[in-house]
């Protein structure tokens, strides 16, 4: 959800993987390769999130498979392709791809890129796996599979941040005018509402970048609560304008928690803002979780970012969906991944297989201090019954 950035050490990392020679045969025999794409946004306004989910997926496929590249005998070639926000180059690339032979593509970042791309999944029988959290994914078709958490799930953590009592409360939501933003709307409207509350909207054009003007409105309007469902870069020259205007000192705001160069920034805001985590390494005590703050450590000298553990898991299905389809048959890696139960970063993931809907943990955090270090805390974990998002039957 809000403002990721990756660092400049991670975003050089070596993110095309020759796992072994390519072949373009469009079904993999026994034995041989199988090639994956990511397409995902590596630059533009959410290429921090894709760098992420790049970096993840690199150390997930070598957990997967115990760093030899291969799933039930088959070598996974990885290749990674930068959308840069733009759907027409996505949709362009995905087509390419398709063309090619590629069966699994994985990765996209960006709601309204990824609902373009899921009905072509279907039309050509590939398997898509979005890191897009948008709603409308879920139950989409058979041939999407979500490897993310979605907004539903973020607005089912707000709730428990809120506490059982919202009748009568005015909850705003401040978000960009985008499939995301209006998405974490439409949730907020259906979970929230559905308990009482008034919610409204307030969605902020993707161009802009003064928000002087929506932090006034927001003093405007006055809410009980602010829900702040933010993506990309534009993200710390949003919370500098709310600090300055007092925003978060006239109102309790809930957000999600960014990546660790925004911390300072975070704590600045006050003590009103709470926060939901997608994923902090403190929260699990998983073994994937070891593998993958082990390997950051190592290789890039910090803590994982949130969007690396959906890399993670992306490449734990896919080695899975490899292995038990003995290739890559797109109707036998669906038949694999339907119901798949497995243990991720974050902790125990499902694959629900009423609507492809990924069922995990969701986590509250606070900020502190020790001398100039923000740091998070990790104050409770959600399992993944107390989230999940209704079930989205598949429309076809």
């Amino acid at each position: 959800m809000n403002l990721h950035r990756i660092t400049r050490a991670a975003a050089c990392c070596a993110l095309v993987f020759a796992l072994g020679g390519a072949n373009l045969a469009p079904v993999a025999a026994a034995g041989s390769d199988v090639k994956v794409a990511l397409v995902t946004s590596k630059t533009g306004p959410l290429g921090a999130y894709g760098n992420e989910f790049l970096r993840g997926f690199q150390v997930g496929l070598n957990y997967a498979t115990h760093g030899t590249g291969v799933a039930g005998g088959h070598k996974i070639v990885v290749s990674d392709f930068d959308d840069a926000g733009d759907a027409a180059k996505a949709i362009a690339t995905t087509k390419d791809l398709i063309g090619q032979g590629y069966k699994i593509i994985a990765g996209t970042a960006i709601s309204g890129i990824a609902v373009q791309i899921a009905p072509l999944a279907q039309e050509n029988n590939i398997l898509y796996m979005p890191l897009a959290a948008t709603d409308a994914l879920t139950g989409v078709n058979r041939n999407t599979v979500r490897v993310g958490r979605q907004s539903t799930q973020d607005v089912l953590t707000v709730g428990t941040i809120l506490g059982s009592n919202l009748r009568g409360k005015r909850i705003l939501v401040l978000a960009q005018d985008s499939a995301f933003g209006q998405g974490n709307v439409a949730s907020a409207r259906m979970v929230l509402g559905s308990e009482g509350a008034t919610v409204d909207g307030l969605l902020v054009p993707l161009s802009a970048n003064d928000f002087s003007p929506f932090a006034q409105k927001i003093l405007d309007a006055k809410p009980d609560l602010l829900y702040i469902a933010w993506a990309g870069a534009t993200g710390l020259a949003l919370f500098q304008a709310l600090e300055t205007a007092g925003v978060m000192n006239a109102t309790s705001a809930v957000t999600g928690l960014d990546q660790r160069a925004a911390f300072p920034l975070f704590y600045k805001a006050g003590p009103k803002l709470n926060y939901i985590a997608l994923y902090l390494p403190d929260c699990s005590k998983s073994a994937p979780n070891e593998f993958l703050i082990n390997a950051d450590q190592k290789d890039l000298g910090k803590l994982p970012e949130n969007f690396e553990n959906d890399g993670f898991v992306a490449a734990e299905m896919i080695a899975h969906a490899v292995e038990t389809a003995n290739g890559d048959d797109v109707a036998k890696m669906i038949s694999a991944l339907e119901g798949y139960r497995f243990v991720g970063p974050k902790g125990p993931e499902q694959v629900r297989a009423a609507d492809h809907a990924l069922l995990e943990p969701m986590f509250v955090a606070k900020l502190e201090t020790k001398g100039t270090n923000v740091y998070p805390v990790c104050l409770r974990t959600l399992p993944p019954s107390a989230v999940a998002p209704p079930v989205r039957p598949f429309k076809q």
